[in-house]
Parts: structure tokens; C-alpha cells; sequence
């Protein structure tokens, strides 16, 4: 099934109920620390059907994944707060790799995940995803409405994107098929259930975690 304008509104509150509900998720991982666990690095870093989007050397001593939805206010939050400083500090300077990955909490996500890769496509430049996943977190109120083509159009157009590269991206079967693999994959095998989730060399931790957070992960890993 493609992404119609139908599709969009007559799913939208299911949708935000969806977010709100992986949002408390989230914050429960927070609170509940004591579930984190460490997942096969074979399996964490499987190839993605899409291609990986990433920022950071390969061979960085830490290596950060992210599973996201761009309808989840945790997720914006973090994008917003920590991540600059988090990239600033470690990941500009060489001491960690962050993957980016995409587990839309409803339709509406995923139809912003298949604009930023199509952004990709066009430019051949990551620079686009990244900005445009940037893009959408930062307008998230804007566009995660009860009828949002109109403004989610509005917002992306920003990049260059046209009407007709808009419309064509969001009935991209194969595209969508891409993402909800990668969702698939990240739910069953590696036990994602919320937004955000990272991991950190392997290990499982849920919720939007402050920079402190992170680098209490980081610390056994850069011990000279």
C-alpha cells in the first residue's frame, strides 16, 4: 500500500496515541535502568537494507545506534538538547560513531523517514538525511497534526524538495518496505519496543539520556 492522504488523516489519532504511548515507554526506561542488556554485535550491526546513515569515524572506539521515530517528543527532545553536544564532543572528535536508525511509531513517521531518504537519493549526500531528520524533529509540532500533508509539505520544501518529488516519495512501496524492515528487524531480534533506544557498544539502554548518561557509558571504553 502506498501513503495516501487518507492514509494520513483518517490514521493520525491512532498514530499520536501510538507516540504518546512510546514515549512513556521511553521514560520507563529511564526509570527502570536495571533493564538494560547487551545484544549481539552480529546481529546489532547486521546490514541494513537501506544503507547505514552515520556520522563519525568507522573504527571510533564507541559505537552509538539510535532507533527513533520522528512523531516521538522524547526523540525531538534529545535531537534538540543532547545530540549537539554529544556529536560535538565525541563524535567530531573521533572517539565515537553514531548510526542512525529509523523505528517509525506510526505511518506518519515513516512517511518523514521516507522524505529524508529520498533527500538522500537525490543529493547523494548523508548531509541531506541528517539534515532533514534534523529538520522535521526541530518542526515536529508543525507538521505531527491531526491533517498533516499540508504542513509536513511546507516544512520540507525548505530543503528544495518540489510538490511532485513530495508526492512520488510518499507512494515509494519499496522504499517503505525498506523501513519497516529495518523496524521489523530492530523489534524482533534486538527487543526495541520504544522510542528512543540506543546502544551503546552493544548495550541496550531506553529513553532520551542526557549527555551524563552517555558518558557513563563511555568512560570503561576510553580509558587510556
Amino acid at each position: 500500500m502506498t501513503i495516501s492522504r487518507r492514509d494520513f488523516n483518517f490514521h493520525i489519532g491512532a498514530f499520536a496515541l501510538a507516540g504518546a504511548a512510546g514515549g512513556l515507554a521511553a521514560l520507563d526506561g529511564i526509570l527502570n535502568p536495571a533493564q538494560a542488556q547487551t545484544v549481539s554485535s552480529v546481529e546489532l550491526m547486521a546490514p541494513n537494507p537501506l544503507g547505514e546513515m552515520s556520522v563519525g569515524k568507522a573504527d571510533a572506539p564507541i559505537t552509538i545506534v539510535e532507533y527513533a521515530s520522528l512523531t516521538c517528543p522524547h526523540c525531538a527532545t534529545f535531537h534538540e538538547t543532547t545530540y549537539p553536544e554529544l556529536k560535538k564532543k565525541y563524535v567530531d572528535t573521533g572517539k565515537a560513531r553514531f548510526i542512525f536508525r529509523e523505528f517509525p511509531l506510526d505511518l506518519l513517521a515513516a512517511g518523514g523517514f521516507m522524505l529524508a531518504r529520498c533527500s538522500q537519493r537525490e543529493t547523494k549526500s548523508d548531509d541531506s538525511f541528517f539534515g532533514m531528520i534534523e529538520l522535521l524533529f526541530r518542526t515536529q509540532r508543525q507538521w505531527a497534526v491531526e491533517k498533516p500533508l499540508g504542513p509536513l509539505f511546507d516544512v520540507v520544501k525548505q530543503t528544495g524538495m518540489t510538490q511532485q518529488n513530495f508526492n512520488a516519495c510518499l507512494a515509494d512501496q519499496e522504499l517503505l518496505n525498506g523501513i519497516q524492515s529495518v523496524r521489523d528487524n530492530a523489534s524482533q531480534k534486538l527487543g526495541v519496543t520504544s522510542t528512543p533506544t540506543f546502544f551503546v557498544n552493544g548495550k541496550k539502554l531506553s529513553g532520551a539520556l542526557s549527555l551524563a548518561d552517555f558518558e557513563k557509558e563511555f568512560e570503561p571504553f576510553l580509558k587510556s
